[in-house]
């Protein structure tokens, strides 16, 4: 059921037939079509005789004068048909849409479906538009792909490029298959030297009994396109073959074959003296002097009316502020310049040779100062350049200008990334009651290859270590820097005592984050963060487990203290950093006393594990690190000797960062642990039995402290978390106090007014403890505190 302004009419069942009446001289109905009475709801015989103003209805008007219009006089004034009801004895009215067609003596109407006609309407008014616009060609061929309607005619196509267009359509008439994205050449008869391209769309077109009858073709204009292609083609030459060398004219003779390859005839590239000698780039000045280190000509050696590759000559004020700007200049005509110039034997060796017809001159600049010039000319009968040539040319150069810099600066900057590098690594030696680790870096002999790889030993609550090996996805300055500040993050991150999985799903999100700051800020992205690796271990020396975790990192090598190669531990590296997509699988290990963990950069994992690469004693990387752990010798002592016969040529590729630890036991008598239900009254036994312990090991000291952190911290756990509630102390290189619950709430410090009768405790505890804070666990929460012990 729908409705109108007039009120409620109904749509007929889909696929209802139109209905054709024929009206005498009075409109009354003289016969009828067959799929008359599905739409009316009569009968033919119903029909015949009644007037057609009878069949129809216009509600809200009144009803008509005598001497007024009659529906069949109206439709005979309305070729385009009226849109109305139509009175259906079984229900509502049904919106049709009525037409008439004057006869002789009498109409011949169309009744059709209100809906049905619309959608008529809109296809043909689709089909109107699309022979009417011009931005898409639109051609109808019949069965013999002759054009019978065609919204656009370019004009008669090179006979070539129209017998590859008709095979193409005769192949989508025969076989039915449709063609879609096909570009081909359209030169036009008229210029048939022009670039002009097309991209092709076809379908077959078949009547109801599946005859062919044409097909129907949709193109557009691809010409821009194709040459934007060429041009990214240009692009990714320059970036895959400029900058390959450290040799200032090694980078300025590929630059101009690069251009050469699509770009211009002629070109050559000029640098400063200063550039060439390694010094520092200064203000650019008219009278600077510049050297041609490369020149190239298409087609036959380079003009002798230009400078050769080798020549010195200097440059005036027009030609240095031109420079200065760092926006090329290009002309499509020298005319103008040979006329002004022609008697300059300077400038006309310099952007005058002969055969040439169009100029351009690119700044090659870096870090805002100029470095030099690229040149470059256009012969015969080519299109000027343009615009867009200038922007490409632009952006060719000021990568080559980057390669020619760099290969000024490389040595000075490896020094500044090494020095960097090695200050944010930790002490090489840290030695904890958990464990006796050392850390070994070896630099990359260039730049290319130094940072972005760390490694880093944490000291957690209650005795326990972290271990951490990590990789940037990028080198240099920048990757030294984002390495930090991932290192930064993890020790962060660490001191909330997090699993190993949840600590590398909070670095993941970091890693996002920096490397897209958005928000409008000045921060800028953060040089290979996507896709940084990390491993972090967690070693807990009172009961011996080690969880660990891996993004995108080669787990650790594991050799236990009775001997015996190494192995790989069976954890399933994740996704790198800021990759997303899957979760951090964490492992869980019980360690004896005594084994040894090898974490390493890839490359030198890679490397170890080639059991034909073998160091002087003969042995691989897992052979080493077993024999290490039975023989008792020093991490340090192990990481040396392993890089020292596995990097026996030098400095590497890559840099390289091995972290061996060899990891130990607190003895039972430096622990104990109680459980108490949530009772008041076990606030009291917990604090006798916590001074019983501390008069145990002679800390008799410390026992009132320990008092008050103990009372305080199992009150709160019986009155706001319940039962049961454990205590465990712990004697290490400080007296740890552990109190666990349930709950997974975690406490906040907060400075109590002087009229609260509460709210004091957690604040005492952080005045009298060296160190607090709280860790979540799988069963609720533990509060811990450190207390420092008296040197004896």
């Amino acid at each position: 059921m729908s409705a109108s302004e007039h009120g409620p009419y109904t749509d007929p069942p889909p696929g209802t037939e139109p209905a054709v009446l024929v009206l005498d001289a009075l409109g009354a109905v003289r016969s009828v079509s067959p799929g008359a009475a599905a739409l009316t709801g009569r009968p033919a015989a119903a029909l015949r005789g009644l007037p057609l103003a009878d069949l129809l209805t216009e509600p809200g008007r009144t009803p008509p004068a005598e001497d007024a219009e009659s529906p069949a006089e109206r439709l005979a004034d309305r070729p385009m048909g009226v849109d109305t009801q139509l009175r259906h004895p079984g229900g509502p009215p049904v919106a049709v849409r009525v037409t008439g067609v004057p006869l002789e003596d009498g109409l011949l109407v169309t009744v059709v479906p209100l809906e049905q006609a619309r959608r008529t309407d809109r296809e043909q008014a689709l089909l109107r538009e699309l022979f009417e616009q011009t931005a898409v060609g639109f051609t109808l061929h019949d069965e013999e792909l002759r054009v019978v309607r065609r919204n656009r005619a370019p004009g008669p196509l090179v006979q070539e490029d129209q017998d590859a267009l008709l095979a193409r359509l005769r192949e989508v008439a025969d076989t039915g298959g449709q063609l879609i994205g096909w570009e081909h050449p359209a030169r036009l008869r008229h210029d048939p030297a022009g670039d002009r391209a097309v991209s092709l769309a076809a379908y077959r077109l078949s009547d109801p009994a599946g005859r062919v009858i044409g097909v129907a073709s949709v193109s557009t204009d691809v010409t821009e396109q194709r040459a934007d292609r060429r041009r990214l083609a240009l692009l990714h030459a320059a970036s895959e073959r400029i900058g390959r060398s450290l040799d200032v004219t090694s980078n300025a003779e590929e630059l101009v074959r690069v251009l050469l390859s699509g770009l211009g005839d002629l070109a050559a590239v000029d640098l400063t003296e200063t550039v060439l000698v390694g010094g520092e780039p200064g203000d650019f000045r008219a009278g600077a002097p510049l050297r041609r280190v490369a020149a190239a000509h298409n087609d036959g050696p380079w003009p002798e009316e230009l400078y050769p590759v080798g020549e010195t000559f200097r440059i005036e004020d027009v030609e240095s502020e031109r420079l200065r700007s760092g926006t090329p200049v290009f002309t499509s005509d020298l005319a103008r310049l040979r006329s002004r110039y022609g008697g300059d034997r300077r400038r006309t060796r310099l952007v005058l040779p002969d055969a040439a017809t169009s100029l351009m001159v690119v700044p090659l600049q870096a870090r805002g100062l100029v470095l030099g010039a690229v040149a470059l000319w256009r012969t015969g009968d080519r299109t000027g350049f343009t615009a867009r040539d200038a922007a490409l040319a632009e952006e060719i150069t000021s990568r080559a200008a980057l390669s020619v810099d760099n290969a000024r600066r490389y040595t000075r900057e490896h020094r500044s990334v090494e020095a960097l590098q090695r200050s944010l690594l930790p002490q090489p030696v840290v030695e904890t009651s958990a464990a006796d680790t050392a850390g070994v870096y070896v630099p990359a002999g260039t730049t290319a290859g130094t940072g972005g790889t760390w490694y880093d030993v944490i000291s957690l609550s209650s005795a326990q270590v972290a271990f951490v090996v990590g990789d940037v996805a990028a080198h240099g300055l920048d990757a030294t820097a984002t390495m930090g500040r991932l290192r930064t993050a993890v020790q962060t991150l660490a001191d909330l005592d997090l699993p190993p999985e949840e600590l590398l799903t909070h670095l993941d999100d970091l890693a996002v984050r920096l490397a897209d700051p958005g928000g409008g800020t000045a921060a800028r992205p953060a040089a290979g963060v996507l896709g940084a690796t990390c491993l972090y271990c967690v070693y807990d020396p009172v009961t011996g487990r080690c969880a660990m975790a891996s993004a995108g990192r080669m787990p650790p090598l594991l050799a236990g203290p009775d001997g015996g190669d190494a192995a790989p531990v069976a954890l399933k590296p994740g996704p790198p950093l800021g990759m997303g997509g899957k979760p951090f699988e964490p492992l869980e290990l019980q360690l004896e006393p005594g084994s040894v963990l090898a974490f390493g950069s890839d490359e030198l994992m890679l490397r170890g594990d080639d059991s034909h690469r073998r160091g002087d004693d003969g042995g691989t990387l897992a052979a080493r690190i077993g024999a290490a752990a039975m023989s008792g010798r020093t991490p340090a002592e192990t990481g040396r000797d392993i890089l020292r016969q596995l990097l026996p040529e030098g400095p590497p590729d890559n840099e390289v960062a091995l972290l061996m630890a060899r990891v130990r036991r607190l003895p039972e008598e430096a622990t104990a642990s109680w459980t108490f239900p949530a009772e008041a009254v076990q606030v009291a036994r917990a604090r006798d039995l916590v001074n019983e312990r501390l008069d145990l090991w002679g800390l008799t000291e410390l026992a009132f402290v320990t008092e008050l952190i103990v009372s305080e911290l199992v009150t709160n756990s019986i009155r706001y978390a319940g039962g049961p509630v454990g205590v465990r102390l712990i004697k290490d290189e400080t007296l740890v106090c552990e109190v666990s619950d349930p709950s997974q709430t975690q406490p906040h410090l907060r400075r109590a007014r002087v009229t609260d009768e509460g709210g004091r405790g957690l604040f005492l505890v952080a005045q009298l403890a060296h160190r607090w804070g709280s860790r979540y666990t799988s069963s609720g929460k533990t509060m811990w505190t450190e207390q420092l012990l008296d040197e004896r």
